[in-house]
């Protein structure tokens, strides 16, 4: 797909929908895999309708997690649509899901079919709660998976209600877990020729990420309470109220709780016996907390960042997402490309976090439009004659979208309001996915 890429001449069977699976295999196809997103005819992931807002037929929502991959609409809930699936896992290197545990072994894409067809397939398979035990049957997304597993109870401000982190933390990180578990099995691979299973899960993964609240628990027997923006084992590290808003500062040791008493004009706190320590700071933390806060509710947020970030404390803006694409480091991150959209236009995405000196991520194309890709990649990858795809577009196994309806339309603008793609086609009768 790609010349000099990472993961270049690697192919991706995605079967994967919602965030978890999906923003995995984007990352593989940022590092230059050929990724086949499956969809469902006529309805495709279901992100495509989580909005406003819209961007014509589709959610930004969707675009923002789905670049480099082609869309191929395919109804796996008939038999022929399975075989179809089986043909283009021949040929395979990977293959991501994230249906229910037994869904797919049900559809005949389970672990141990597809890999008496292609041995060296690395199959990773993505649930909620894990492919076995109690809750392997319970439906599960990133925001109950966060009040089960505890990151619920420690966010938010204390005595308030439970809140939830403002993105999906959890899919998000499940699916750099799985994609890591991926490279991992493709090494492997590289080693000793033998394919393997790859098992990720939400609740495993936040488990794995809880680190200081989990040990705070195991080891030291305290249950972690909410904390607002404040941690539970370093004082000051916080937000404090300025003179226009709030400013984020701290001291995550000693001496720069040093250097912070000066940059504030209180020298004293330096040789302060309920000062000079962290420990001494945590037992104290309700006196020292709002004697910062008096300061630092006397200037702006802005000077504050500028006079403490030249003295070497930690310190930055609360910044709201208009302002964070705007600041200067983040623009010299050159983190923000644009892509080209054959429907919608140039669209700007936030691209890939990894920095490789010799095989660097690529920008690559737009998230695909439903079934774009169905036509191409069954001759190429499946080898599958027009006629035969022409017989399975007319019997609804499969659907292809051109990747535009009226080229010389101006693309469509954001809107709160999605609107409906030509000639829908009814969805499956696939409930038990």
């Amino acid at each position: 797909m790609f010349d000099k890429t990472a993961l270049k001449g690697l192919r991706v069977i995605d079967f994967s929908r919602v965030v978890a699976g999906p923003y995995s295999t984007m990352l593989l196809g940022d590092m230059g895999a050929e990724v086949i997103k499956i969809e469902r005819p006529g309805v495709g992931d279901d992100s495509r309708s989580w909005g406003p807002p819209f961007l014509g037929e589709v959610s930004t929502y969707f675009l923002g997690l789905n670049r480099n991959k082609r869309s191929v609409a395919l109804d796996l809930a008939s038999e022929e649509g399975a075989e179809v699936a089986r043909a283009l896992v021949r040929d395979a290197d990977v293959v991501v899901e994230s249906f229910r545990p037994g869904v797919m072994d049900r559809l005949g894409l389970g672990y141990e079919r597809l890999r008496e067809l292609n041995p060296g397939l690395i199959y990773c398979a993505i649930s909620a709660f894990g492919q076995d035990g109690p809750y392997r049957e319970r439906p599960g997304y990133d925001l109950m998976i966060s009040a089960l597993g505890g990151m619920m109870s420690i966010t938010g401000t204390p005595g308030g209600e439970p809140v939830k982190i403002g993105v999906a933390m959890i899919d998000v990180a499940t699916g750099l877990h799985a994609a890591l578990g991926v490279v991992c099995a493709l090494h492997h691979r590289t080693v000793t020729g033998q394919g393997q299973r790859v098992d990720v899960s939400l609740l495993s993964t936040e488990l794995a990420v809880l680190i200081n609240a989990a040990s705070q628990y195991l080891i030291g027997g305290s249950v972690a309470e909410p904390q607002g923006s404040a941690h539970a084992n370093v004082v000051p590290y916080q937000a404090f109220p300025t003179s226009d808003g709030h400013v984020l500062l701290g001291s995550p040791n000693d001496k720069l709780f040093r250097v912070l008493a000066d940059a504030l004009g209180r020298p004293e706190w330096k040789t302060d016996p309920r000062f000079t320590t962290n420990d001494a700071r945590i037992v104290h933390r309700d006196l020292l907390i709002p004697m910062i806060g008096e300061i630092t509710r006397t200037e702006s947020a802005a000077h504050w960042v500028d006079v403490l970030s030249r003295t070497g404390a930690p310190v930055a803006p609360i910044n709201r997402m208009d302002a964070v694409f705007k600041d200067p480091q983040v623009q010299h991150l050159n983190q923000v490309a644009e892509v080209e959209h054959p429907m919608f236009g140039t669209l700007p995405v936030v691209t890939s976090a990894l920095r490789l000196s010799e095989t660097p991520p690529v920008v690559g194309e737009a998230a695909p439009r439903l079934g774009q890709h169905t036509r191409e990649v069954l001759e190429r990858c499946a080898g599958l004659a027009p006629e035969d795809i022409d017989r399975l577009v007319e019997s609804g196994v499969v659907e292809h979208r051109p990747p535009t309806d009226d080229p010389s339309a101006p693309p469509p603008v954001v809107s709160d309001e999605r609107l409906p793609s030509p000639s829908p086609m009814p969805a499956p009768n696939s409930g038990a996915l």
